[in-house]
């Protein structure tokens, strides 16, 4: 995740605003006891903004470049929200190919290590064109260079194994059983925001919109 968003001019600037308070604790990423889904967050959360992506989808990468996703990254590591992952790859059946069976279990071992949320954020920066199946082992493992600590002999014999397969299976069973409809989907406690892209979820305004009326963003101050 990228570094902590400024809410002001200073600390004060944000102190009495209704609402606000400090992130607790350090930034955690764990696996949901049902085996499927990843957490990103810290101990404080109000709320959880559940999103449903597929490594290999476009209209993920269109999200994550947004000012919508920054916005979400932001509220996350100051404490306002949790963000949850659950990772599809239904378009390697749709398209041929074995990248996103690969691209989630690589991001599974890249949990494993404690950095999922900046390889996630690697992966989808260089994503190869959708019709191409272009995460491969050995690109998955270039790409994890990229992330300073990812990279060491379990991680990349997690890549190069696929000792993820159980939870690759795992993470598609829970997407089409929750019957999501494509990705990316958005649940922000349990209700739906958004299935695809809207301005809702990829403009700054519309994501902040989002979060705070439900009690779970930070309005920036001017």
């Amino acid at each position: 995740m990228s570094g902590a968003a400024a809410c002001g001019d200073a600390a004060e600037a944000g102190k009495d605003e209704p609402g606000a308070r400090p992130a607790a604790g350090p930034l955690t990423e764990t696996l949901d006891a049902d085996g499927t889904t990843i957490h990103v967050g810290r101990e404080l959360a109000a709320g959880t903004m559940h999103v449903y992506e597929d490594p290999r989808c476009p209209v993920c990468k269109e999200f994550e470049d947004s000012g919508g996703a920054r916005v979400l990254r932001e509220n996350t590591e100051n404490g306002f929200v949790r963000t949850d992952y659950t990772l599809a790859s239904f378009l390697d059946d749709g398209l041929g190919g074995g990248g996103s069976k690969r691209a989630v279990n690589a991001l599974r071992a890249a949990l494993e290590e404690g950095h999922f949320a900046a390889y996630h954020d690697v992966l989808y920066a260089h994503q190869p064109e959708e019709s191409v199946d272009g995460f491969t082992t050995e690109r998955l493992l270039a790409l994890a260079s990229k992330v300073k600590g990812l990279r060491g002999p379990a991680f990349d014999k997690a890549v190069r194994t696929m000792r993820y397969a159980d939870f690759v299976a795992a993470s598609e069973a829970a997407y089409e059983r929750d019957g999501i409809q494509g990705t990316p989907s958005f649940f922000l406690d349990d209700t739906l925001i958004a299935s695809g892209t809207n301005d809702m979820v990829t403009t700054e305004t519309g994501m902040t919109l989002t979060l705070v009326t439900r009690g779970q963003g930070q309005l920036k101050q001017s």
